[in-house]
């Protein structure tokens, strides 16, 4: 918790100081792009590359997807409906379907690092979506959706590579295994299901412990700590051999 850890910067550098990081080692950091990320990053190795997690992305893209869904149930209802007298709201109602069809090629032109076309589709969409969408809620939601994911890739392009192209040669394009860690390691103990709640202090303390347990150094440190723990834990093994 960054709150209750006086030198976080000190404590990331020093675990990668563990890893082996050399001095002036080049390295290669995925963010979600946020200032407070990158400006760590920075700190660590200015002369890494810096590279946009497309993981981030598509989680956005997947949200927008969703709200498209929601569009076309809210559109089947309203062709049930009957239509006014002039029949002009349904030849200016927008088209779920080649939404969807947008959102892919916005996805594809990001995928192959295309982030001026990208942002091309982006504009356009929201412009009709302004226009055309205005009655249909989940169409208000994507028009915000798809302003703030406009918004997004535009202050981050400089760090959108050509994913497509590192995939192909086994280069990291995405962090997801690392958000499925750190899943594992704070959802069991923070999620609001198990009806707890944790002070700063208590979950920053938390983390560590079960961030060792699942890296199997719990116990290692605890013998260091306290030397007589390993030798009854050698006396167990060596009771237990001998039965």
């Amino acid at each position: 918790m960054n709150r209750e850890d006086a030198k976080p910067k000190r404590r990331l550098f020093e675990v990668l100081k563990s890893q082996g990081l050399q001095p002036h080692q080049q390295l290669m950091f995925l963010s979600d792009g946020g200032d407070t990320v990158r400006d760590l990053q920075m700190y660590l190795s200015p002369e890494s590359e810096h590279w946009l997690d497309w993981f981030h992305l598509t989680m956005r893209l997947t949200v927008m997807g969703q709200y498209v869904k929601g569009l076309a149930a809210e559109l089947r209802a309203a062709d049930k409906k009957p239509l006014p007298p002039d029949g002009d709201e349904a030849d200016e109602r927008i088209d779920a379907a080649d939404i969807a069809q947008r959102l892919e090629r916005l996805k594809w032109n990001l995928w192959h690092g295309n982030v001026r076309r990208a942002l091309q589709i982006v504009d356009l969409l929201a412009e009709d979506l302004e226009i055309d969408g205005a009655p249909f809620e989940n169409s208000r939601k994507l028009h915000k959706a798809i302003q703030e994911f406009g918004h997004y890739i535009a202050v981050n392009r400089a760090f959108v590579p050509n994913y497509g192209d590192r995939y192909r040669h086994g280069e990291a394009i995405s962090t997801a295994f690392v958000e499925s860690t750190v899943n594992q390691v704070v959802s069991k103990r923070m999620v609001k299901q198990q009806q707890m709640r944790w002070t700063q202090q208590g979950a920053h303390l938390l983390l560590q412990i079960r961030t060792q347990a699942l890296n199997d150094d719990l116990r290692g440190n605890f013998c260091r700590c306290y030397p007589g723990m390993e030798r009854d834990s050698r006396n167990q093994d060596g009771m237990a051999a001998a039965a």
